[in-house]
C-alpha cells in the first residue's frame, strides 16, 4: 500500500491510495483541472480512480468527487446526509460511508481487501471522519480537520506506519493574522482546527512504536508556516524518543512523495 498527497491546504485536499491494483482517493477538492495536473504529476490516470472517499462535505475536500465519478465511473463513498450536494450528486455510484463502522474494498487479484475504518472528528460539517486504511498488515490513518483533540478518538486510530495530522494554525499568528474575528474563533473553536499545540497533543495520543512517517496536513499559509509545525511535531516525537520517525510537510501546490506504508 501507497500514500501520496496530491495536496492540503484550505484551497483543497486530496491524497491517492495505491494498493495493488487498486486505486482511490481520500478526497477529492480541487477543482477537475487541478486533479487533473496532480493525475499527471502522480503518473495516474483519472480512469484508474476507482473509489473516492470523502472525509466530509467542505468543497476543500469534496468540490471534484462528483465529476470524477461522473467522468471515470469511481463510486463515490460519503456520509449519508451528503448525498443531495451537488458536489457528488451527478455520481452516478453513490455509496453510504459509515459514520464509526467499517468496511472492505476489494483488491482485484488479491485474496485480501483493503479495510477502511472512518472515526467520527469534532467539525463544524457533521459528520466529518478521520479514514483508517489496512492492509497486509500495514495500517495508514489520515486525521484532518478535527476541531480539538478529543480523548475518545485516539484509541480507534492507533498502531499506524504512516500517518497524516493536521497542523492548522499557530495561535499567535491567527490572532495577529487577516481573518476576521467569525472566521478566527470559528477556527479556533472546539469544532474548527488544530492547533499546533493541539496536534502535537493528539500525536502523543497517537504514536506507537509502528509509526515510521508523520506527514504534517492542512497547514494554514496564512496563521501557520511549516517552519512553526515541524518544530512542534519534532519536539513531541524527541519527546516521546522517537527522533527516528521521518516526518514531512504536505504542500498546497506540490504533490508528495509516493510513500510506502
Amino acid at each position: 500500500m501507497h500514500l501520496q498527497v496530491l495536496s492540503s491546504g484550505s484551497e483543497g485536499n486530496s491524497t491517492l491510495i495505491r494498493c495493488g491494483e487498486l486505486s482511490l482517493l481520500i478526497d477529492a477538492g480541487l477543482t477537475m483541472r487541478g486533479l487533473s495536473e496532480r493525475f499527471e504529476a502522480a503518473r495516474v490516470a483519472p480512469w484508474q480512480i476507482d473509489h473516492i472517499i470523502l472525509t466530509h462535505a467542505h468543497l476543500d475536500h469534496s468540490r471534484s468527487a462528483g465529476i470524477i465519478g461522473k467522468r471515470h465511473k469511481a463510486t463515490v463513498h460519503c456520509p449519508m446526509a451528503m448525498m443531495q450536494n451537488r458536489s457528488v450528486a451527478r455520481a452516478p455510484v453513490l455509496s453510504a460511508l459509515p459514520i464509526g463502522g467499517d468496511f472492505d474494498l476489494e483488491v482485484p487479484r488479491s485474496e485480501e481487501p483493503l479495510k477502511v475504518k472512518t472515526v467520527q472528528l469534532p467539525h463544524d460539517c457533521a459528520p466529518t471522519v478521520a479514514i483508517e486504511l489496512r492492509y497486509k498488515g500495514r495500517k495508514a490513518v489520515i486525521c484532518t480537520d478535527c476541531g480539538h483533540p478529543r480523548r475518545d478518538v485516539a484509541p480507534h486510530l492507533q498502531g499506524a506506519h504512516l500517518l497524516v495530522l493536521e497542523f492548522n494554525y499557530d495561535p499567535d499568528l491567527l490572532a495577529s493574522g487577516p481573518y476576521p474575528p467569525k472566521l478566527k474563533k470559528r477556527i479556533s473553536s472546539d469544532h474548527g482546527h488544530l492547533s499546533n499545540a493541539q496536534a502535537q497533543e493528539l500525536l502523543r495520543e497517537l504514536i506507537t512504536p509502528e509509526l515510521h512517517t508523520l506527514v504534517l496536513a492542512h497547514i494554514s499559509k496564512k496563521t501557520n508556516t511549516p517552519e512553526l509545525a515541524l518544530a512542534a511535531a519534532r519536539e513531541t516525537l524527541e519527546e516521546l524518543g522517537r527522533a527516528d520517525v521521518e516526518v514531512l510537510v504536505a504542500a498546497q501546490h506540490e504533490i508528495g512523495p509516493n510513500l510506502e506504508v
